[in-house]
């Protein structure tokens, strides 16, 4: 598979999706660039905005496994990563997968488990494995976790420790709908549900081969400079508690190069990163506690260091890359 092709293999999943999501193509987007980076996505707002349905979308379009996780405080790990159970007839035990073996996998409303419980998606999430009595067992390929959060209400729930949002590449917020967007969607489900007619356009071989090589997309020395200084700028930052830390700068690297990729470009652009750093930066920083208040403060402060970070000119961009 080529540059070119990883293109075509994106405008073909957002066609797809977009038979049963109306509008949020950017969102889209971001959940292929975090398929091609092989990360994960938080995604926070308020239900009924069509983060469940999205997700099984992509899912379809991909031919991948779905599996779906209602956080609750009484859930354990072994909900989650699954059981050794002894069967009387065979005399042994048997291992009995738990929904984390799928391809796809939305944990709703994350933050209402218990810390041991979100604890347990750490190693999945970084290391695509699980360990169960002793035994490492592989999770498939892809692994997308798709978490989503209620930022209105908080009354029973946990918030995610840093250590945690760290792990997601993105922090997205669907958004209501527009007017148009709003008839549109009530048009579209009058009569039944379009999911259930949405077939697979891509397979996931496809999806491992452009995983593979969208890492050869070229980035300057400039534009890499340009990055790193965005990253520390967080740490310096007056209305920032803790900044950024060095998995970001990959991070925002790795989101830059498959922007590029599904673009159909074979190098970064300084657009590329001003895109993608607010939504790979804003939930890595802890904001100090006035700042706190503020539901959006975040994304504030990365957009105040894209308008004070001078961004290098693109003339040697492809030379030097």
């Amino acid at each position: 598979m080529s540059l070119g092709k990883i293109a075509h293999a994106a405008d073909r999943i957002r066609s797809n999706v977009s038979k049963v999501i109306v509008g949020k193509e950017d969102i889209v987007d971001k959940l292929i660039i975090a398929i091609l980076t092989s990360g994960h996505v938080l995604l926070e707002d308020v239900p009924g905005t069509g983060k469940t349905l999205l997700a099984k979308a992509l899912a379809k379009s991909i031919d991948g496994e779905f599996k779906r996780i209602q956080f609750t405080p009484d859930l354990l790990p072994s909900d989650l990563t699954g059981i050794h159970f002894y069967n009387q007839k065979l005399s042994e035990f048997e291992f009995r997968p738990g929904p984390l073996f799928a391809n796809i996998v939305l944990a709703d409303e994350i933050n209402r488990a218990t810390p041991r419980t979100q604890s347990s998606l750490l190693e999945s999430m970084e290391e695509r494995q699980v360990s169960i009595d002793g035994t490492t067992h592989q999770l498939g390929k892809p692994f997308l976790v798709i978490a989503t959060q209620n930022p209105i209400e908080q009354q029973g729930t946990f918030p995610l420790p840093e250590a945690q949002l760290d792990r997601f590449l993105f922090k997205l917020k669907m958004g209501y709908p527009t007017n148009e967007e709003g008839i549109a969607i009530m048009k579209r489900f009058m009569a039944n549900s379009p999911l259930e007619q949405l077939e697979p356009i891509i397979g996931v071989s496809e999806l491992e081969e452009a995983k593979a090589i969208y890492t050869s997309v070229a980035v300057s020395e400039e534009l890499l400079s340009y990055m790193l200084a965005i990253v520390e700028a967080t740490r310096v930052h007056p209305d920032a508690a803790l900044g950024a830390s060095p998995r970001s700068s990959q991070a925002l690297l790795r989101a830059c190069q498959a922007k590029a990729a599904i673009a159909g470009r074979q190098f970064v652009l300084p657009d590329d990163v001003k895109a993608m750093a607010v939504p790979v930066l804003a939930h890595r920083i802890a904001l100090r506690s006035v700042q706190r208040m503020r539901a959006d403060a975040a994304e504030h402060v990365i957009q105040a260091i894209l308008a004070a970070v001078p961004v290098p000119a693109d003339a040697p961009l492809v030379s030097r890359s």
